[in-house]
Order: structure tokens, then C-alpha cells, then sequence
């Protein structure tokens, strides 16, 4: 192979595996690569033609861990990387704003809503005490975020069922174009 040829004259570097794993589709979507995602949390090169690359599922126990773990060493020999270790690493465990600017986007032109921005407010929790809650905090519910269609832009939809065609994903439809689709839900 042509690419392993050009790997044994020159040195490993980790932006070229960024680069390489950049080009692995995630099974379920495959428009948005597991660097986009956010899955691949680190690459470290630990020799000339070695590295370890570090991933972190969507959720525990994601089906689709081992295809991605798979494909991303698949991806790597096939340059030329003889070595290729996987770290799964659980904690922290993933969240939404790791997915690229560049993947949100890349969902919405794919039919499916990227996650919408959410903001918590934590401002009344307190150390110590019991359970960590200051006296007189008052629970709330956290507001639905503002869903828009990725076909046509309307902010003017419902959710029709917690799980989509994944777990991560929940099924929403418009009430302006009347069209379904999948909204990638916030973790």
C-alpha cells in the first residue's frame, strides 16, 4: 500500500492521525465522523509507526463502540500504523458540546436536528449539607430546549417520542412543514 510506504520513510505525527481518524464515519451517522462527534478524546504516537488513541462512547454501553473501536484501528493499519492501541475512557463521561462546529452542522444538512443549546442553572447548589443542597432550594424543571427543523428552519415543532432511531437521538416533526425528523439529544 502506497500510504504505508510513505508511513515507514516518515515519522508518525499525532496531527496526522487526527487527520486520518478524522475520515472515520460513525456507524449510525455516517455523514459525521467519530472526530466530529466528539468520540475520539486523544492520539498520542508512542513509537515511529505506533499510537494509542483514546475514545469515549456516546453513552454507556453503545452498541456501536466496538464498530468505531474497529474501524478506527482498521483506518490507521491501513495507513501503515502497525501498532494501533484503543483506551476506552468513561469518565469524564461524553457530552454534546464536544461534537465540532463542523459535525453540528454536517447533521443539519443530514435531516437531523443538532443538539440545542441548554443552559442549567447550578447557581443554587451548594457543597455540604445534606445531599449537597443548600436549605430552601427549590427544584424546578429544566425548559424543553428550542428544537428547529432541519428542513426548514422552523422553531415551531414537538416532540413525538423520547427515542429516535437511537437511543441519543429523540423523533421531533414539525408543525410548519409537517415533516419528521430526528433531534441528536443533549447529554
Amino acid at each position: 500500500m502506497e500510504a504505508a510506504a510513505m508511513l515507514s520513510t516518515s515519522r508518525l505525527s499525532a496531527a496526522q492521525v487526527w487527520s486520518w481518524l478524522n475520515e472515520v464515519p460513525d456507524p449510525e451517522i455516517p455523514v459525521i465522523s467519530v472526530v466530529d462527534l466528539g468520540i475520539v478524546r486523544g492520539v498520542q504516537v508512542t513509537g515511529d509507526s505506533a499510537c494509542t488513541v483514546t475514545i469515549t462512547p456516546t453513552y454507556s454501553g453503545c452498541p456501536a463502540m466496538q464498530v468505531i473501536a474497529d474501524a478506527v484501528t482498521e483506518a490507521l493499519t491501513a495507513r501503515g500504523v502497525q501498532h494501533v492501541q484503543l483506551h476506552t475512557q468513561l469518565s469524564p463521561a461524553w457530552t454534546t458540546d464536544w461534537m465540532s462546529e463542523s459535525g453540528k452542522a454536517k447533521l443539519k444538512g443530514y435531516g437531523i436536528a443538532p443538539p440545542a443549546q441548554q443552559v442549567i442553572d447550578i447557581s443554587g447548589l451548594r457543597h455540604g449539607g445534606k445531599g449537597g443542597l443548600a436549605a430552601g432550594v427549590k427544584r424546578h424543571a429544566i425548559a424543553a430546549p428550542t428544537v428547529v427543523c432541519p428542513h426548514c428552519g422552523s422553531s415551531h415543532t414537538e416532540l413525538t417520542s423520547q427515542f429516535g432511531s437511537t437511543p441519543c437521538k429523540a423523533l421531533y416533526k414539525c408543525l410548519d412543514c409537517r415533516e419528521p425528523f430526528d433531534y441528536f439529544k443533549c447529554h
